[in-house]
């Protein structure tokens, strides 16, 4: 007999999914390997020990788990300030960057306690010099790596591929291998060592928008004397090459997004110096890979034991698939898991491991056994999950309606995920529609996913609707629609968001009069920008976000050092869609949250932004956080914040008491 549910005004419904449960719950995955005894490794962030990163290790069951990095270690690189690519593994060796010092280190993992870090490369005194994406050279006995030297300058870091010597007695500067332009990564060993294929690209582009895809043959005392560009050199085609993999019997597959627009798997004959297409998915509007923003990332690989079949997975219309391409027959197969979402995959002993989620399942690591054509799922296990406890919850998860709707201009939609409020022990009144939370993801090329996350959970559980949306300028749908924010970043984010949000009010799921706007660096850009130019939202949060483009321009890290101006465009566009320009168009509350480490965002955007406000009289609040950099790491942190955007939106817009007893900070001109 089913339980008569509860009238209480949205948002006003208690859950059980608290602000504790959602921070405690944020552990990142930060990537995957498989050592020499076929057992999994993965790299997890763990807010509960102020964000340090731990390399994990399981034993000879998959439930069995033990962290291998000392705790006086953290497993994390700042090359090109979002890391990435933190760790790789060969054998029974695995070798990291430590968050602390950024010197590369090596430790055995072979034996059944493991042995001490022993450092590879110069200490300069500090965390001057990073180290990403690497792997083992068996030929010569070294470690192959993007190395980014900040020694002379942060904003004009020199970034070079080198070789770390691994039989010296004495620590080295590494031998710089390949240099001379402004970023490199993805340095890839064919099985003999006598090839290396990298990416490369150069000022003013991001990965994205164009790169080059380069083959470089070693000689026989490790110096790299012939190269061969495999793709983006040619002016007249549009492409951005991508991980590039070498297969056993030595073939060079890759992914670009070259004539269609849309990544798909490619292959270079080394004989003519061709690209030819192993398998497009362009007629599907879908693609194999999502932008470079840090490194390592793996969204196809090639399955041991198995003769030229590769698993991948691709996104088409904001969903992920898992599959398996045959390349004798040209067939993608695509293989039946739960996960709606993917990341990256690993190879195993017989199974995938896979990074990914659904609705149902945050983010977590599958082993997914194949049969012996590979060409059906037998077993589908997880075996780390972000959140283990969160399914004690699922009869209160909000499912999301993944949504198309119309822009401003003519023909042109749209994307995002609508979550409808949901607890199995409340409902409203049938004549109150709910208030609406609308999220604009960082970036802001990114995208928003349709998997489950307990921050959207905390909101829906207490009778908020919530919207992620993907506006034009979000990656997962193609170049085209990618690039409608070059030069129109604060005008198509913006409008989008809008539109989206009215659509909602339209289709009678959202209050109009409670409409309120939040987001994350990019997205906290498009929040302010979207309080100052429209009269749509009610309310904002913006977490360290952007409210000078200038300063943002002037103060960007190297890797980004040109993608702002790329995105707004001319000097006149600077000023007129600056938020800190317009204060004089705002008209209603904001929050403001800001780590005072970040180095990407200025803690003084922030700090402008709520001295203008305030003293326009408008509610405002600022809260800083000692010891957080661009994005929260620590759980106590992450928890104040979601709390704090609550009680600032139930005050200010909502006409409701939160259920929860939240103390709310002072709020300038309202308190």
């Amino acid at each position: 007999m089913s339980q008569q549910k509860l009238t209480a005004p949205y948002g006003s419904w208690s859950s059980p999914i608290t602000s504790d449960i959602v921070s405690g719950a944020g552990k990142t995955l930060c990537g995957t390997a498989v050592d020499s005894l076929g057992r999994l490794l993965w790299l997890e962030s763990r807010p509960t020990e102020s964000g340090r990163s731990v390399l994990v290790k399981a034993k000879g069951g998959d439930d069995e788990a033990t962290d291998i990095t000392p705790k006086e270690f953290s497993v994390r690189t700042l090359a090109n300030e979002y890391g990435g690519g933190d760790f790789s593994v060969s054998g029974d060796t695995v070798f990291f960057s430590n968050y602390d010092d950024q010197r590369l280190y090596k430790q055995s993992i072979g034996s059944k306690a493991e042995s001490p870090p022993v450092a590879l490369t110069p200490d300069f005194g500090g965390p001057l010099v990073a180290y990403a994406d690497g792997v083992f050279d068996k030929r010569f006995n070294r470690y192959i790596t993007v190395r980014e030297d900040r020694r002379e300058s942060v904003s004009t870091s020199v970034t070079t591929i080198v070789a770390v010597e691994l039989n010296e007695s004495i620590i080295q500067d590494p031998k710089v291998l390949i240099s001379g332009n402004d970023f490199y990564a993805f340095p890839r060993l064919d099985n003999d060592g006598k090839r290396i294929a990298w990416i490369e690209w150069s000022h003013p582009n991001m990965p994205w928008d164009r790169s080059q895809l380069w083959v470089g043959y070693i000689s026989d005392n490790g110096d790299v004397y012939k190269r061969v560009c495999v793709a983006g050199a040619d002016p007249t085609i549009v492409e951005s090459p991508t991980e590039p993999k070498w297969s056993s019997e030595g073939e060079l597959f890759f992914i670009t997004d070259r004539n269609i627009g849309f990544w798909n798997l490619h292959k270079w004959v080394e004989a003519d110096n061709k690209v030819v297409p192993v398998y497009s998915l362009d007629s599907l509007e879908a693609e194999f890979t999502r932008p470079s923003w840090v490194y390592g990332i793996n969204s196809f690989e090639m399955i041991n034991g198995q003769q030229r079949l590769i698993a991948c997975s691709y996104r088409q219309k904001g969903r992920s698939y898992l599959g398996v391409l045959d390349m004798n027959k040209n067939a993608l197969t695509d293989l039946q898991i739960p996960f709606t979402d993917l990341r990256n995959i690993t190879s195993g002993v017989n199974c995938l491991y896979v990074e990914g989620a659904s609705a149902i399942h945050p983010l977590s690591i599958a082993k997914v056994t194949l049969d012996d054509q590979a060409s059906k799922v037998l077993d589908f296990k997880i075996i780390w999950s972000s959140s283990p406890t969160s399914s004690k919850y699922e009869s209160y998860f909000s499912s999301p309606e993944f949504i198309e709707f119309p822009t401003e201009v003519p023909g042109e939609n749209a994307y995002a995920y609508y979550y409808p409020p949901t607890n199995p022990m409340y409902e409203a009144s049938k004549e109150e529609k709910p208030p609406l939370l609308l999220e604009s993801h960082g970036g802001p090329t990114d995208e928003a996913h349709g998997s489950l996350n307990l921050n959207i959970q905390f909101w829906t559980s207490r009778g908020w609707a919530f919207v992620d949306v993907n506006y034009g300028g979000s990656s997962g749908y193609g170049r085209k629609f990618r690039e409608r924010l070059l030069k129109n970043w604060g005008i198509v984010d913006v409008n989008d968001c809008c539109s989206c949000a009215q659509f909602l009010v339209n289709s009678g799921k959202a209050d109009g009069e409670r409409l309120c706007i939040t987001g994350c660096s990019a997205g906290g850009y498009t929040t302010l920008a979207a309080l100052a130019f429209k009269n749509i939202f009610k309310a904002g949060a913006s977490l360290f976000g952007v409210a000078d483009l200038k300063m943002l321009k002037e103060q960007s890290v190297k890797f980004e050092a040109y993608y702002i101006d790329n995105l707004v465009g001319s000097e006149n566009a600077f000023v007129e869609r600056n938020p800190i320009n317009s204060v004089d168009q705002f008209s209603c509350p904001v929050i403001l949250f800001q780590g005072l480490e970040d180095k990407v965002v200025n803690p003084e955007q922030a700090r402008i932004i709520y001295k203008a406000l305030k003293s326009k009289g408008l509610p405002v609040a600022l809260v800083e956080y000692e010891g957080e950099q661009h994005g929260f790491r620590m759980a106590e942190n992450i928890k104040f914040t979601l709390e704090q955007q609550m009680v600032f939106f139930a005050r200010l817009v909502g006409h409701f008491k939160v259920a929860d007893e939240f103390k709310s900070v002072k709020i300038d001109n309202f308190d």
